[in-house]
């Protein structure tokens, strides 16, 4: 079942109706839907579809050749001897054919780096015949720094020759919904916490099993899907990635600052802001500073981008001993369960943020922001560190957000406490918004009345 990308799709398929030359670039994380995504778009329509491989020059010479030989019922077992050779018959076929064909290449920095003068040949045949023609040619691949600076950077022959790109991004907990409707909306949060969104990995999940019996299933069993998901895209991504799980291990423990990461992990300040900065390109990390402050701020802090490797780097690593041992599902039970409440924590603060941004609310809202995030800071008058999960800023007006996945009702405390970090900040329009799990106490429903505070119960979020 395809589910989601609807906004691409329909890009890509208003591209196609112009019957005249596209290039359409997309990249994104493994696992993330990026195949699923063109083989939905190609399904029924003439194209030539290639899945480069990592390896030879030959292999993936033969592979494309078979793939643009099937697409003309030409004879089987035959190659091309040269990607040259290859090139120009696709020039002949764009030239011959009247009708509309589609050119897609997955997981491209393989074939690139098997035959490094692929781009600049892509580019001669764009620039001398492609242009002119009806073909639609489609790049894809998971190595994003690659396709950034390889694909789409100002230094590669293919620069300014695509005509639209697609960074191809995990579900939101509300796309995610659409995989998850046998379950409640707490366990469908949950769900999303501990796969990041990613459309793979919720494919996974057994829909005849409870939530709790689909995690250990998953990530407490040595035969787990996810038991070893992080190792191995690491292992895929980066030559060395020893001291990669150090850092990310060091930031799922609460490590935010670069001289607490260095600290914990043993590693050189500088070593380790270079790793970091590789961790950022994979998407597995992001660089976060107050919504207020510049970006050349210093007060810069590092979380983890992806859930699924926050859960993994706090919950499974430390324990790969006792699950390869058979009893995860214990450890799942006494250990990791009852911190599942916190974990959400910071899950929920994200799940707030695309609220926040979904068509009907952003255009409802008190004023249309663009820059969001979370704000922390010193109370000059108190002396001490003040932190908001939820912060978004206007021209002269500010939203402030208190995210809140507990058990118990909001109460009034929680209110008071925004509204007096509010006073910190000088704009002339201030809109408080609180959002919590389980919904809020009659005196806080209350005071927010009273104050014209904006009170958002998740039941709320999930009925729009």
């Amino acid at each position: 079942m395809f589910v989601g990308r609807q906004k691409e799709l329909k890009k890509l398929n208003e591209l196609y109706q112009s019957n005249q030359f596209e290039f359409a670039v997309l990249y994104g994380r493994r696992r993330v839907g990026k195949t699923t995504l063109i083989s939905e778009f190609i399904k029924d329509k003439k194209h030539i579809f290639y899945m480069s491989v990592e390896g030879t020059q030959k292999e993936n010479l033969t592979g494309l050749s078979k793939a643009v030989l099937r697409s003309v019922n030409g004879p089987e077992g035959i190659s091309y001897d040269s990607f040259s050779a290859l090139l120009d018959a696709i020039d002949d076929l764009c030239k011959k054919q009247t009708d509309r064909m589609i050119l897609a290449i997955d997981e491209y920095p393989y074939l690139a780096a098997s035959y490094p003068a692929i781009s600049s040949m892509l580019q001669s045949h764009i620039d001398q015949c492609w242009k002119n023609s009806h073909l639609f040619l489609i790049l894809c691949g998971s190595s994003m720094s690659f396709m950034e600076e390889q694909v789409l950077g100002y230094k590669s022959p293919l620069y300014g020759r695509r005509t639209v790109q697609f960074k191809v991004k995990p579900f939101t907990y509300f796309e995610s919904r659409d995989m998850l409707c046998e379950y409640s909306a707490e366990d469908q949060a949950v769900f999303y916490g501990v796969t990041g969104g990613i459309p793979e990995y919720l494919a996974r999940i057994n829909k005849n099993l409870t939530l709790d019996q689909n995690i250990k299933q998953l990530f407490f069993e040595e035969s787990g899907r996810l038991f070893e998901e992080p190792v191995n895209l690491l292992k895929q991504e980066l030559k060395d990635p020893s001291s990669y799980h150090s850092i990310i291990s060091a930031i799922a423990g609460g490590a935010s600052k670069m001289n607490e990461i260095a600290t914990k992990t043993g590693l050189e300040s500088s070593g380790c802001s270079n790793q970091i900065t590789s961790l950022i390109a994979l998407g597995i990390v992001r660089k976060e500073i107050p919504v207020t402050e510049k970006e050349t701020s210093r007060k810069t802090l590092y979380r983890l981008e992806d859930s699924m490797f926050l859960f993994w780097y706090r919950f499974v690593r430390p324990n790969i001993s006792g699950i390869s041992m058979g009893i995860g599902e214990s450890i799942y039970d006494h250990m990791v369960k009852p911190q599942i409440s916190d974990f959400m924590g910071l899950i929920f603060e994200e799940i707030c943020r695309q609220y926040l941004f979904l068509p009907n609310i952003y255009v409802n809202g008190p004023f249309l922001f663009g820059k969001v995030g979370k704000w922390w800071g010193t109370d000059p008058v108190k002396k001490k560190q003040e932190e908001i999960d939820l912060a978004a800023i206007g021209d002269d007006q500010i939203l402030l957000g208190e995210c809140k996945w507990k058990h118990a009702k909001v109460n009034t405390e929680v209110l008071e406490t925004l509204r007096r970090r509010g006073e910190l900040f000088h704009y002339t329009d201030k809109y408080y918004y609180v959002f919590s799990k389980t919904g809020f106490e009659d005196a806080a429903i209350t005071y927010g009345q009273v104050h014209g505070m904006h009170l958002i119960d998740f039941c709320e979020m999930n009925n729009i």
